[in-house]
């Protein structure tokens, strides 16, 4: 993965002399300008362009899991478990790997039609990533910024915490950048979702499969 900070784009662009305040404007045109190569995706995460791989199948895999089982529950619901779009709370864009939201979100859409306002997601879910960094992203960065932006539930799927596990956060609290509430379980013991559209979800083997590291 590799990350664009301010001082990175200021460096790059030189011509442009935008005072501190207007940088998250510097950096949303950047972000909009960017054409990446196939399989590549680009978000803005806590002040930095974050630009990432597709992940890899074991990473797609849960993700697509955990998407089909919270689109089969609760039935006949009006919310829907969404993947491969933007999430946008000003001018910070994430792509979440599953995120619930309204299944016709059409009015939540943003102005420019580039994604879906944050403010209309009640559930993202991170599947993390071997790298370093990409952990500290979904683990750290991730968290505070989904709780800045008043993200209901997370969910970290994590294959790299001990031998797996999944931490639920609830109750943001955005000026603080965190969440009150956090469960953390291992592979192989069920966590409940705690509210919003999917309260009551399970999430157990069937989508993480068995604790990692073990006979």
């Amino acid at each position: 993965m590799t990350a664009l900070a301010h001082e990175t784009l200021e460096a790059a662009m030189p011509k442009v002399t935008t005072p501190p305040s207007d940088l998250d404007d510097v950096l949303w045109r950047a972000w909009k300008a960017m054409e990446l190569p196939e399989g590549y995706h680009a978000e803005i995460v806590e002040g930095f362009i974050e630009v990432s791989p597709t992940g890899r199948y074991s990473h797609g895999r849960t993700a697509n899991r955990l998407r089909r089982a919270l689109d089969k529950a609760p039935e006949d619901c009006e919310f829907s478990a969404h993947q491969d779009l933007n999430v946008i709370h000003g001018r910070k864009v994430w792509i979440p790997d599953v995120f619930v939201a309204l299944e016709d979100a059409d009015e939540h859409v943003t102005e420019d039609g580039l994604g879906i306002e944050a403010a209309a997601v009640h559930l993202i879910a991170e599947v993390v990533s071997p790298d370093a960094d990409s952990r500290a992203r979904d683990r750290d960065r991730k968290r505070r910024a989904y709780a800045r932006a008043g993200i209901p539930v997370y969910v970290i799927i994590d294959d790299y915490q001990g031998h797996g596990s999944v931490t639920v956060l609830s109750d943001p609290v955005p000026g603080e950048a965190r969440y009150a509430s956090e469960t953390t379980a291992p592979y192989g013991t069920a966590v409940t979702v705690p509210e919003g559209p999917a309260k009551g979800f399970v999430i157990g083997e069937e989508i993480t499969g068995a604790l990692r590291g073990t006979s």
